[in-house]
């Protein structure tokens, strides 16, 4: 039963049913038709076997005289009758006719016990006789106090229930063929319209649902007929009538976003220069300035600085958003790897900054400036979230397709379940990675976009004592490929 198995689709598990239930019908009718033959067969081998009246088993009390009209009496039973007479449980005389004639039949000991057990009823009994096979019998009650037993083969009852039992089985089974055939047919067309739903399901699972403007696909054609599949068919346009309108909504929304973040930016953009500059000018200032003065001013200077550097981030962002291309060019990955690890080298003399690079220089096509920003981004994420003394390793490597840059460093690691969230914008760490100098919780977002609009990816593998940021980026030879 383990190995057995239903079928898989829908189709299958339909036609195999049809097949199966008409299987078990064509077995009801066999079998009732077998036992309805066979019992009205043998009712009418009762039928002459009492209309006989036992005149053969009579007859045989005489069959040893010599006279010849004083054989037994073989007029008008057919060939194979079989007789016998007992007298006290004894078998005196047994033939059976053949040609119209008698002949003596060779009992065994067996034959003599099952004919001595037959009772005296009137009634037919199937038996075996050694010599002669399947027998009815029927035993009557002489008028000298014997035991007259009369029988008739049942050769051919059995030879016409096999006939009946093969002409069944080539019916039944042509008819299950033909019934498998078409049922296989008129399921696969009724079920056609439910293969479109599926279809049409299938390929709203391949859209790009997480973000941007998505085209769902055309509603399904819906018949008049109110049957299940019409009832799916309608139930599916409608679901998918209100997905896309609920996608349409959130595109709507992030567009506003978009253009907000942009806007905002754009206009944020002077008055916190302004800001800055004025800042920058009263500290200039020749004349003595208040202590407090001089504080307030550095903070405003401060402040600006990191304002601006928010709104340049928030403007890439929205540029990458809007899908605007990047600069194209050849870039070393091995160099931008030595200039980003010499830069944070001077930042931060307190982390051990090592470099594994290959021998040859391993080049990608892409905007310098903003692969110079994610490896930066990379490197001041781990020298901010990580203590002193962490060391932190920029490894480059060239594989078949495909480039890739790595930054792993042996600090606390990130939380696991902020693992999932650190490439989200604004996302900040909790104190396991406290901030100790000031953040936007964009840098991750930056690289996240950044490569993939390279057409790379990237992710984050943690555990305490390991943290490693992986960069892969498409090689220049399969860029020249594609």
């Amino acid at each position: 039963m383990r190995s057995w198995r239903l079928p898989r689709s829908l189709r299958a598990r339909l036609t195999a049913g049809l097949v199966v239930l008409l299987a078990l019908a064509c077995l009801a009718v066999g079998v009732t038709t077998v036992i309805a033959l066979e019992g009205f067969l043998v009712r009418r081998l009762d039928q002459q076997l009492a209309a006989s009246g036992g005149r053969f088993s009579a007859s045989l009390e005489h069959g040893e005289r010599p006279d010849q009209d004083n054989r037994p009496d073989t007029r008008g039973q057919s060939e194979g009758t079989f007789g016998a007479r007992l007298l006290r449980g004894t078998i005196t005389q047994a033939a059976v006719v053949r040609d119209s004639t008698d002949a003596s039949v060779a009992l065994t000991d067996k034959d003599r016990r099952t004919l001595a057990a037959v009772p005296a009823d009137g009634h037919g009994r199937s038996i075996r006789l050694t010599a002669l096979g399947e027998y009815r019998v029927i035993a009557v009650t002489g008028d000298d106090g014997d035991v007259l037993i009369t029988g008739l083969p049942l050769h051919s009852v059995e030879e016409t229930v096999h006939r009946l039992e093969l002409v069944e089985v080539l019916v039944f089974g042509i008819a299950l063929t033909t019934t498998a055939l078409a049922g296989a047919f008129w399921v696969r067309f009724s079920l056609r319209p439910l293969e479109r739903v599926a279809s049409t399901a299938t390929e709203v699972t391949r859209l790009p649902l997480a973000s941007g403007e998505v085209a769902m696909p055309a509603p399904l054609p819906v018949d008049a007929s109110d049957t299940e599949v019409r009832q799916v068919a309608t139930a599916l346009n409608r679901m998918l009538g209100h997905v896309g309108d609920a996608l349409a909504r959130r595109h709507a929304s992030e567009e506003r976003l978009r253009h907000f973040a942009a806007d905002a930016s754009h206009e944020l953009r002077t008055p916190v220069a302004t800001v800055r500059a004025h800042a920058e000018l009263a500290l200039r200032h020749a004349g003595p300035v208040p202590d407090e003065v001089r504080h307030a001013l550095e903070r405003v200077q401060s402040e600006s600085q990191r304002m601006s550097g928010l709104v340049d981030d928030l403007l890439l962002l929205a540029r990458l958003d809007a899908g605007r291309p990047l600069a194209r060019e050849r870039v070393d990955l091995s160099r931008l790897a030595i200039d980003t690890v010499d830069d944070a080298r001077a930042v931060s003399r307190d982390h051990r900054w090592v470099l594994d690079l290959p021998r040859e220089p391993v080049v990608v096509d892409g905007d310098e400036p903003r692969l110079h920003q994610v490896v930066a981004n990379l490197l001041a994420n781990a020298r901010t979230h990580t203590p002193a003394g962490t060391e932190v390793t920029v490894a480059v490597s060239e594989h078949p397709g495909h480039a890739e840059l790595t930054v792993t460093d042996n600090g606390p690691g990130i939380p696991e379940g902020l693992q999932p969230e650190v490439f989200h914008r604004f996302t900040r760490a909790d104190l396991s990675r406290s901030r100790t100098a000031g953040g936007t919780g964009l840098g991750l977002a930056i690289v996240e976009a950044v490569v993939t609009a390279h057409g790379g990816e990237v992710d984050v593998t943690s555990r305490p004592g390991h943290t490693r940021f992986r960069l892969r980026l498409p090689s220049l030879t399969k860029l020249d490929k594609a």
